[in-house]
């Protein structure tokens, strides 16, 4: 299977964005494509691409975030040799290579002024000129941009110009995050599974277990699928026993009881600390974790949910050894058995 190129989903928010896009994708006007970080912006450009007419034609990227505001010009239209310091000779830009074919415009947002007045002529007359020539060359170049900013709003406060948003918006393809792609979790959870699976030889895949896949389906994946296929890799590349579900995610690798203190220069930080202990004592003193137990009203079910939580907890950090659960919970095996099958935690 070709890694970056999958389209992997079956909720209708992302099905209509894939046919929305498809349904575009033949005609030989500008696409804007909107969404989260990690939603698969990049993806949609290429399926535009291959269902168009140029689809035999070269594929272009240029990450606009990525090219210093004084170089970005140059990288789309080119330049001549001596057109500025340190351009000893002639230099084609992206338009030139896309020729013919489709330039994807990512992080559209980050553009310039001058680049976005350069890119508008581009769009409305099909051609350019690079930097330091007078001549202007006609290109045959399909533009497919995108962006996770709400250009709208950035047109109407003067930062971004108006007349090339509709220029580029003759369709807008807004892709959806993930967490409210209904259903799609689990479906993305198991092929990135068993593809990191077959990348590291199993001899089968086991799955995951109930506790991991609540906690995938708990939490609000703000890297969207990019962030999820990172945390699937990890968990499955992290588990030693493959005959067994994969039940222990790491959701934050920088997550240590070890990782280092943020510090500031002393005779700021002390200063500043004092300062605000002695206005607000209250304040000063760490959150609470602890349950709010004045909101209590079946005691009993409270006492439950909350010993419950700490063998979840205590199973999750001893990478789910019941034995090295039961010495870190300073209880005997017998014990910890017992606690985990009164709170069908046994099958973890």
């Amino acid at each position: 299977m070709e890694r970056e190129s999958q389209f992997v989903g079956e909720s209708g928010a992302f099905l209509d964005a894939v046919e929305k896009a498809s349904r575009a994708a033949p005609l030989h006007r500008p696409v804007l494509v909107v969404g989260e970080r990690g939603t698969g912006k990049e993806l949609i450009a290429e399926r535009l691409h291959r269902l168009s007419l140029r689809w035999d034609g070269p594929f272009i990227t240029l990450n606009c975030a990525a090219m210093p505001e004084t170089l970005i010009e140059a990288e789309l239209f080119g330049h001549e040799a001596g057109a500025f310091t340190g351009a000893t000779k002639a230099r084609v830009g992206r338009f030139e290579e896309a020729d013919g074919g489709t330039l994807f415009l990512d992080e559209l947002g980050t553009l310039s002024t001058g680049a976005q007045e350069r890119l508008l002529r581009a769009v409305e007359y099909g051609e350019i000129t690079r930097i330091g020539s007078s001549r202007p060359q006609r290109v045959d170049v399909r533009i497919v941009a995108a962006t996770n900013a709400d250009l709208p709003k950035m047109a109407a406060e003067n930062r971004f110009r108006a007349d090339l948003l509709d220029r580029l918006s003759f369709e807008v393809v807004t892709l959806p995050p993930l967490r409210v792609r209904e259903g799609d979790i689990p479906v993305l959870t198991d092929y990135f599974g068993r593809r990191m699976a077959a990348e590291l030889d199993w001899p089968s895949w086991p799955g995951f277990g109930r506790l991991a896949s609540e906690a995938l389906n708990r939490h609000d994946w703000p890297g969207n699928v990019r962030e999820l296929r990172n945390v699937i890799e990890r968990a499955v590349y992290q588990w030693n026993d493959h005959s067994r579900p994969v039940d222990h995610v790491v959701f934050d690798p920088f997550e240590s009881p070890w990782k280092p203190r943020e510090t500031k220069p002393q005779q700021e930080a002390e200063p500043a600390a004092r300062s605000a202990a002695e206005a607000s004592p209250a304040a000063a003193a760490p959150a609470s974790s602890e349950p709010a137990f004045q909101d209590v009203d079946d005691m009993k079910a409270a006492v439950e949910a909350f010993e419950k939580r700490i063998l979840e907890a205590a199973l999750a950090k001893s990478r789910y050894n019941q034995r090295q659960t039961a010495k870190a919970l300073n209880l005997t095996y017998d014990q910890l058995r017992h606690s985990l099958k009164r709170h069908d935690l046994l099958g973890t």
